[in-house]
């Protein structure tokens, strides 16, 4: 019979993400009324210290797959592990983050699994037969459907970062610690990782972000996003700064900054989009932002029909303005 709610820990540099917290912390009411236990996952090298700390978010038990093999992220090694891992205990429910380790993983599993999965969910809830019915938006996010599932099991969802809330750790919690088998032969991977090549910048991936600053086609050079990245630098941790296609297409931001429909979906907390008009395909990307600041000189730009606060003004006036304002309110 299958049993208990899993989640996907994803480890980065060594450190926990905050997707597996955001995880744990929204499964809880679905794990209460299934009235089963919830199971963090963690993969890597090294990663066995780690597991106190998921247990400090609620998770009952945490299976550490611990391995040199797993000590980067490879799609064949984290797949078999997982696939043998879920076949050996049949969870009922297998959660993880649509981040960009869990858009190219979640969906082999679930092949190979030969079960259903959910990508891209905002919302985590049962239904009235206590199956996953987790909700995701659909045309650009113009509307919200809820996901049905079939008995089969486990039933998987893609998560969105950010859209869950993280409850207060509670450092007195304590949870079961196992360390699983990893039974991946070398010679059984059709690709191996050689190298890992950083950018210029360890900046935080946009779509984990909980500021973003993001520029348009009215930046006018790559080098006036100074004044983004300075904004940005004043919020401190968890603030990066993005870009609309236009002012990728322009040449101002690379490719990996855009955000849109045919660039990143974001879902920060707070939003301020700079010059940027509003067309329909950036508002795809981040039209679910929990606060939506505009400044842009046309006052009947679209982006103000979407924005919470709106500054119709040059941006290149207005944001060292807001810099300046800013780092005095943060050093009170």
């Amino acid at each position: 019979m299958a049993k208990g709610v899993w989640i996907l820990a994803e480890v980065k540099a060594g450190k926990l993400k905050k997707t597996g917290f955001e995880l744990l912390s929204g499964s809880r009411k679905i794990v209460e009324e299934l009235g089963e236990e919830l199971v963090a996952v963690v993969l890597g090298s090294g990663v066995e210290p780690l597991a106190e700390e998921l247990g400090h978010y609620g998770a009952n038990k945490v299976l550490v797959a611990d391995d040199e093999i797993l000590k980067d992220y490879t799609t064949d090694a984290y797949t078999k592990v997982l696939v043998d891992l879920i076949k050996e205990r049949e969870p009922s429910i297998f959660l993880g983050p649509a981040s960009a380790m869990g858009k190219d993983l979640l969906p082999r599993i679930a092949s190979r699994l030969h079960t259903g999965l959910a990508s891209d969910c905002i919302e985590l809830r049962l239904d009235e037969n206590k199956n996953l019915a987790p909700k995701r938006p659909v045309y650009a996010g113009k509307a919200n459907i809820e996901v049905s599932f079939s008995e089969d099991r486990p039933q998987m969802a893609a998560i969105r970062p950010n859209v869950l809330s993280v409850i207060e750790p509670d450092t007195s919690r304590k949870a079961e610690v196992e360390k699983v088998k990893v039974d991946v032969p070398p010679e059984s991977l059709k690709a191996t990782l050689k190298e890992i090549v950083k950018g210029a910048s360890e900046k935080i991936d946009l779509t984990e972000a909980g500021i973003i600053i993001s520029g348009g086609r009215a930046m006018k050079d790559p080098e006036n996003f100074k004044i983004l990245w300075d904004l940005a630098e004043v919020f401190g941790p968890g603030t990066t700064v993005g870009a609309s296609r236009a002012a990728v297409d322009s040449g101002y931001a690379p490719q990996d900054m855009q955000v849109g429909q045919t660039g990143k979906v974001v879902n920060p907390n707070l939003y301020i989009a700079c010059g940027i008009s509003g067309a329909i395909q950036h508002l795809a990307g981040m039209r679910t932002s929990k606060v939506i600041v505009a400044i842009n000189k046309d006052p009947e730009a679209p982006i103000f029909q979407k924005a919470d606060y709106g500054i119709v003004g040059d941006l290149f006036k207005v944001v060292p303005i807001l810099t300046e304002e800013f780092k005095k309110l943060l050093s009170e």
